[in-house]
């Protein structure tokens, strides 16, 4: 959540600011604001979009080369300009954006007005400059000095960038529990959240780690610092983003690119990990791990959102085809109920961002328990790719949207070949079995592109349903998980209301909500259980309901007493949620389109949660 962006060379800071603040966009926020220093410092934020700080900032003067800006999602303090970031000392000698929450912040405030700094913000971040002030005053400090040890009484999670009015040759930056990545430039550097806003300037990188204080100069020089005051060697990596991903490449929104590149992105995932010819699944990331995964008593997954929902269907997938037991969990609530984890569990976390901050601090639980962990993550060198003994990446380019679609699909994609590869190993199921779900898989790319074929109508069926108040999503088996999913995507970018349930559950209190006014979208693609779902559609129609089913190629009994049929191309029941997600992404990209929503920054959601 929130994003920094910062620059310090020789070219204009403001336009990469701005633009830089502009590919932030997509990590949600309410506020944005920049500072620039020139002999003098100008300070503009504004509540609101980007480009409302742009409009206000027209004609003011933005000279300087060297700069900070941050995009704000409130957490302490209402969102308006005055809490806006960047934040400036008492004295207005320092300037400081943040990404985190202090926790101890109140105590340190009072203390600070008792030193006589004067606060006009309801914002942690605000105390936070004036206690570097605060140091650096005291004892005649450097700014870098003064930042590691002001870190040394803060308790919470931050990335923060200061500025010295008094050495406009030096950024100093720091990060704990929130990403924090520089960029390496001739003789500049530049500094920000994700690799978004570096990528066009250099791919030159350098991942800041936990408790570590960097410090840029303007020679060009970079010096890393430990909060123990231990001298870091720089560990420069190549940016794996291209500047076109970050593009809608025509598409009006982003997510509706992210949906339709899934044909693609689902083929990368496999790529090099998969031969359907040859019979084999491989996946590198596991082979140090691979021993203690197959010997589990059993697999813990830890994760949220729709990365959680990924995580119950590899529940189905583990136990289904590894027999190996799993437990999904909230990661957000895991370690507040003191779980049972032993030595013999692995802890496999699920992250997009690979930054998520409640996954990290239950993957902390885990180690300390003395689990092993694997992670899932689609941003190469995040935080719990490097937290974890092992792991995977998805590997479907930056995911510029709100609401997941590709990474979604791409997760699933990545857990379905660790289960077959499991299950080979381990001959928990037919070699015949085996062979006849890698062909299926192998073709997943090809039927999803036919279900983005029928978008027309699928647009249709989202205009027929647009102004409903609320919305119920019934799925069994492999397609319960579809059915959170899909209620997910359609509350979160078109903010109707709406629930997934197990369709056998619909009878234990959601029927009571069903009339003529409730749209119900049915799942039922399942062989196994394909008469027990069509009686749950004639339990909803015979109160009212509207159904939209999804149903396979040439289906005949549900077709005809649903009102709206979807048809998707058949495959394997384990792998039905790669194409039966589909339809459901599309038909909340259109509702959320004709509510007249912003699809790819909806409001109050942010991408990358980096707060507890």
């Amino acid at each position: 959540m929130c994003g920094i962006v910062a620059y310090l060379g020789k070219k204009e800071a403001y336009p990469i600011l701005i633009k830089g603040l502009k590919r932030l966009e997509y990590r949600g926020y309410d506020s944005a604001g920049v500072a620039l220093l020139n002999g003098k410092l100008n300070v503009y934020k504004r509540k609101g979009k980007v480009q409302e700080l742009e409009n206000f900032v027209d004609q003011k003067s933005t000279h300087g080369t060297i700069g900070i800006g941050h995009t704000r999602w409130a957490t302490h303090g209402k969102p308006d300009d005055t809490n806006a970031h960047p934040h400036t000392s008492s004295s207005g000698r320092l300037t400081l954006v943040h990404n985190g929450i202090i926790e101890n912040y109140a105590v340190l405030k009072e203390a600070l007005k008792k030193l006589g700094h004067t606060f006009k913000s309801e914002t942690d971040t605000e105390v936070l400059v004036n206690l570097i002030e605060e140091v650096q005053n005291a004892d005649g400090l450097s700014l870098e000095e003064a930042v590691r040890i002001a870190l040394t009484k803060v308790v919470g999670a931050y990335a923060i960038v200061v500025m010295d009015r008094n050495e406009p040759d030096k950024l100093v930056a720091a990060r704990m529990s929130s990403p924090l990545v520089v960029g390496i430039g001739e003789d500049e550097f530049y500094l920000a959240s994700d690799g978004t806003p570096i990528v066009e300037y250099t791919k030159k990188v350098i991942y800041i780690k936990d408790e570590e204080i960097v410090t840029v100069k303007r020679n060009g020089e970079i010096s890393i610092m430990s909060i123990n005051n231990e001298l870091q060697t720089p560990f420069i990596q190549e940016l794996e983003m291209e500047i076109e991903a970050l593009e809608k490449g025509g598409y009006d929104y982003f997510m509706l690119k992210e949906i339709n590149e899934q044909p693609h992105t689902i083929a990368e995932c496999m790529r090099g990990r998969l031969n359907a010819e040859e019979g084999w699944v491989s996946l590198g990331g596991v082979k140090q791990l691979q021993e203690k995964m197959l010997n589990a008593d059993r697999f813990i997954i830890v994760s949220c959102g729709t990365s959680w929902h990924a995580g119950l269907i590899a529940e189905y997938l583990f136990e289904d085809l590894v027999r190996i037991p799993v437990e999904v969990e909230y990661a957000s609530e895991f370690r507040y109920r003191n779980p049972v984890i032993t030595e013999k569990d692995v802890v496999i976390a699920i992250s997009q961002s690979g930054e998520t901050a409640d996954t990290l601090a239950a993957l902390k639980l885990a180690k300390e328990r003395g689990a092993a962990t694997f992670g899932i993550v689609n941003v190469v060198g995040s935080s719990i790719a490097r937290f974890t003994d092992a792991g995977c990446y998805i590997h479907v380019g930056p995911e510029i949207g709100v609401a997941s679609t590709k990474a979604f699909t791409g997760q699933v994609t990545l857990l379905t070949m660790l289960a077959l590869m499991f299950a080979k190993e381990k001959k928990t199921i037919s070699d015949a079995y085996f062979n006849q779900l890698v062909t299926e898989l192998a073709k997943i790319p090809e039927k999803v592109g036919e279900v983005l074929a029928i978008n027309s109508q699928i647009q249709y069926i989202a205009g027929e349903i647009k102004d409903a108040p609320n919305a119920l999503y019934l799925g069994r088996g492999y397609n319960f998980p579809i059915a959170l999913e899909g209620a997910l995507k359609l509350k979160e970018i078109s903010y109707i209301h709406a629930e997934g349930y197990p369709a056998a559950e619909m009878k234990h209190g959601p029927i009571a909500l069903i009339d003529e006014n409730m749209p119900v979208v049915v799942i039922a693609t399942n062989k196994s259980a394909y008469e027990k779902i069509a009686s749950n559609v004639q339990e909803v129609k015979a109160r009212k309901g509207v159904v939209i089913a999804i149903v396979a190629k040439g289906d005949k009994e549900i077709s005809k007493i649903a009102d709206y049929t979807i048809e998707i191309p058949e495959t394997e029941e384990p792998l039905t949620p790669l194409i039966a997600s589909i339809p459901l992404q599309l038909l909340s990209y259109h509702i959320a389109v004709m509510r007249g929503c912003n699809v790819d920054q909806p409001r109050n959601l942010a991408k990358s949660v980096t707060v507890e």
